[in-house]
């Protein structure tokens, strides 16, 4: 079943509506304007009455004098029969009715009466004299050119086609506005896409609405969003990794043209193709990471153990004691994530930490519930970051202390691990404390069966 902001019940209602003012209008406005073609025109009652007033002054002339001469003048602009008829139906002049004329008078019209259509020929109209109605009055057969209902073909044509096409033509308008003008607006931006035009958006108001074609639209500003942004982290990290590539690659320069022993020099290569080694690796890891929307396989992880096995790995290539990297997580904090993704955030973490803080520092790991998340944060001591820089530390390749590539890390280590969480749902941010830099996580709990575990 359509939602209720389903484009369906748009349609059904723009439909519906169209459909009952077209059958209301068409009744009423038909209806109106068969009762408007069924009576007499102002100018055929007007003529009318004038001929009443002209009998009335002929019959007070008299029978031959007056009425009769009036009759014959009469007759010479009518062409229909014309009779002054007293308040008895007979004759007011010296020509009496006949047969057929008398079952006439017995059908005689008002002039404000309705002309029936299925009345066969001519309606016979009865006009009293204006002045003394009670003494006569003048019987006329209507003229053909006052018979109402002369222009009903016309009149049916702007009722049944003019009218209805014009309500369709702004049908036709309300659909195009409702379905094809964003339609419109999505086939530009596709074209837009073509031209490499990755920061063209759907207007607002496309966007705003909350029917398919407005999910559609948010949907297309989502995948512009993505595509610009992995079209620039795609440009950035061949920017940087080119550019990076440089200093070892000078490096390796001048030992091949050094008079280094075979020993220094093979160490001296090892160490720069390590290096090297290690920078591709993880600019391929970022740009798979940022690229890769297919949700890694979960399962349950505790903290406790995976920080165990990380700080192990961490004291053998740092030489830093067990001690000065505490946990203060109990067994029950299990989060739900991708095994080799959160060990890979959680160590590059680790390793940030531990090379930014001072020989005896202390790197700690604490965290609580809240609601159906894990917090998580680590700490370190090794005085923190300017907070305008507290965003950018994020970004690949960026190395505040000024370090030379290579020496300490590539600026890759947060990138790699912030884009880890995201992959599986969590989130990394940071903040200043008094003695240094924390580094937040936010991980979902871990769930089986719909129970959370504890």
């Amino acid at each position: 079943m359509p939602g209720k902001h389903s484009l369906f019940w748009k349609l059904a209602i723009l439909l519906v509506g169209f459909c009952l003012l077209m059958v209301w209008l068409s009744w009423s406005w038909g209806r109106y304007m068969e009762k408007q073609n069924a009576f007499l025109s102002k100018e055929a009652r007007s003529t009318l009455t004038a001929y009443a007033a002209e009998a009335e002054r002929a019959w007070i002339k008299g029978r031959e004098a007056g009425v009769d001469a009036w009759l014959q003048e009469t007759g010479r602009r009518e062409s229909g029969w014309v009779g002054v008829i007293g308040r008895d139906l007979q004759s007011l002049s010296s020509y009496p009715l006949s047969g057929q004329e008398s079952q006439h008078m017995t059908f005689l019209r008002g002039l404000d009466w309705p002309m029936s259509k299925r009345q066969r020929g001519t309606p016979w109209i009865r006009v009293p004299f204006p002045n003394e109605p009670a003494l006569g009055s003048l019987v006329i057969e209507l003229p053909h050119r006052f018979v109402p209902g002369r222009y009903t073909v016309h009149w049916r044509m702007i009722t049944n086609v003019i009218i209805p096409g014009l309500f369709t033509l702004l049908l036709c308008v309300g659909l195009y506005r409702m379905l094809i003008m964003p339609l419109n607006q999505l086939r530009e931006q596709a074209n837009a896409w073509r031209g490499d035009q990755l920061a063209t958006r759907i207007p607002p108001a496309t966007t705003s609405r909350q029917d398919e074609l407005g999910e559609l639209g948010r949907a297309f500003d989502h995948m512009s969003e993505r595509l610009q942004s992995t079209v620039a982290l795609q440009q950035q990290l061949l920017r940087d990794l080119s550019h990076e590539l440089r200093t070892p690659l000078s490096r390796l320069r001048v030992a091949c043209d050094s008079d280094l022993d075979v020993q220094q020099l093979r160490e001296r290569l090892g160490r720069e193709v390590d290096g090297m080694q290690r920078l591709v690796e993880d600019t391929l890891q970022l740009a798979w990471l940022d690229t890769e929307r297919v949700a890694p396989a979960k399962e349950p992880i505790q903290i406790q153990a995976l920080w165990e096995m990380l700080v192990e790995n961490a004291c053998f290539e740092t030489g830093w004691p067990v001690e000065q990297l505490r946990c203060d997580l109990d067994p029950s904090c299990w989060v739900w994530g991708n095994l080799n993704g959160l060990a890979q955030a959680l160590e590059n973490i680790l390793r940030n930490a531990i090379r930014h803080s001072p020989p005896q520092g202390i790197v700690s790991l604490q965290g609580h519930r809240i609601g159906e998340d894990w917090y998580l944060w680590l700490e370190d001591q090794g005085g923190g970051v300017a907070e305008a820089e507290l965003e950018r530390i994020f970004d690949p390749f960026t190395r505040l202390d000024g370090s030379r590539p290579g020496d300490g890390g590539f600026g890759l280590g947060l990138s790699i691990a912030r884009n880890a969480l995201q992959v599986q749902g969590g989130r990394l941010w940071a903040q200043n404390t008094r003695e240094g830099l924390r580094l937040n996580m936010r991980l979902p709990v871990a769930r089986i069966n719909n129970s959370a575990l504890v």
